[in-house]
């Protein structure tokens, strides 16, 4: 399967959960693609939050509505205070954006603001490996600043999960899995799930 066509399996997956007409906000949405599925696929409403002027160049070609946060702050600035109302969205998207932002409390409670009641966060995110040597070895980089300059920002120490219910959601199901997506590159850990905004 080609990579286009994966992405797009990959993007149904998510829209047999995305009501139709539902308003979607994506952290860190890069070129838009999946808020202009949802738009074709479920007449969704999205608007994407993206830092990389490429990316929201792509999304303004892509006729998805973005907002562009400051380069030299990186993701804080905007996912430390979303220019969004309370309870505007029905879903939120976060996939491997939480690993990258620098008060991940932050912005896990505005995602949490901006979600109206019983609202939906979808998140594919970092986290800290369960098993030493990595652990410690994952902590050290993260804290050295190593990992997180040569990775845009990612801390790969993080526990994203729980991270997510302090915050305030009710996880609903949460799967982690590894794997390295180069041959030189250790295998990291990831969770996939689902939580909700009580």
């Amino acid at each position: 399967m080609n990579t286009n066509a994966m992405q797009r399996a990959d993007f149904a997956a998510i829209a047999n959960w995305i009501k139709p007409g539902a308003r979607v906000l994506d952290l860190g949405c890069g070129d838009g693609s999946l808020l202009r599925f949802l738009a074709e696929q479920r007449d969704s409403i999205g608007y994407g939050v993206e830092i990389d002027d490429a990316g929201v160049l792509a999304c303004v070609n892509n006729g998805v509505n973005v907002v562009q946060g400051d380069m030299e702050r990186g993701l804080s600035g905007f996912a430390d205070e979303l220019p969004f109302e309370d309870g505007e969205f029905d879903a939120a998207v976060a996939s491997l954006v939480l690993c990258s932002v620098p008060d991940q409390a932050r912005a896990l409670s505005e995602l949490r603001r901006v979600l109206r009641a019983n609202g939906e966060l979808r998140f594919y995110e970092h986290v800290i490996a369960r098993r030493q040597p990595k652990r410690a070895l994952f902590a050290l980089a993260d804290r050295s600043g190593a990992w997180p300059a040569l990775a845009a920002g990612c801390h790969l120490a993080r526990d994203t999960g729980a991270a997510i219910t302090a915050a305030g959601f009710v996880v609903e199901s949460c799967e982690r899995i590894e794997f390295r997506s180069a041959a030189l590159e250790p295998r990291l850990s990831y969770i996939l799930g689902s939580a909700r905004r009580p």
